[in-house]
C-alpha cells in the first residue's frame, strides 16, 4: 500500500479533535491561573452647592467612600449637620469644603445657622 501523502478521513478527524483539545486546555489553564480583578468602582466625586439660602441639587447614587465637596456662594456662612452627628461640615462665604462619606443610610441635615437649609443624603453601602 502506497502513501500518496494525504491523512486518512480518521486521521484528520483526530488530528481536528486533538488540536481543539490542546485550544480548550490551554484556555482553562490561563484562565484558572489569572488573578481575580473584581474590584469595586473608585470613589466618586460630588458637588452640593449652598447658595440663596438653600442646599442645591443633592447627588443620587452616593456611597460610602465617596467625597461631596459643600460649596458656599452665599454671603454668610453655612453647615451641613447630620441630624445623627455622623457629620458636621461648616463652610464660610465663598469656600469649600470635602468630606468623605462614612456611613450608609438616609441621613438627615441642616444648616445649624439657618434651620430652614435641610435636605436628606442617601448614602449606600460600598
Amino acid at each position: 500500500m502506497q502513501d500518496s501523502g494525504k491523512a486518512h478521513p480518521s486521521r484528520r478527524g483526530l488530528l481536528r479533535i486533538s488540536g481543539a483539545a490542546a485550544l480548550l486546555t490551554f484556555a482553562l489553564a490561563t484562565t484558572a491561573t489569572a488573578p481575580a480583578t473584581a474590584r469595586s468602582p473608585a470613589p466618586q466625586k460630588y458637588t452640593v452647592v449652598m447658595a440663596n439660602m438653600s442646599f442645591g441639587k443633592l447627588p443620587g447614587g452616593v456611597k460610602v467612600g465617596d467625597t461631596i465637596v459643600w460649596v458656599n456662594r452665599d454671603s454668610v456662612p453655612h453647615t451641613a449637620t447630620a441630624r445623627d452627628k455622623s457629620f458636621d461640615v461648616r463652610v464660610q462665604q465663598g469656600q469649600s469644603v470635602s468630606m468623605v462619606v462614612k456611613k450608609a443610610g438616609s441621613i438627615a441635615f441642616y444648616c445649624i445657622y439657618h434651620p430652614a437649609m435641610r435636605g436628606t443624603l442617601t448614602v449606600a453601602a460600598q
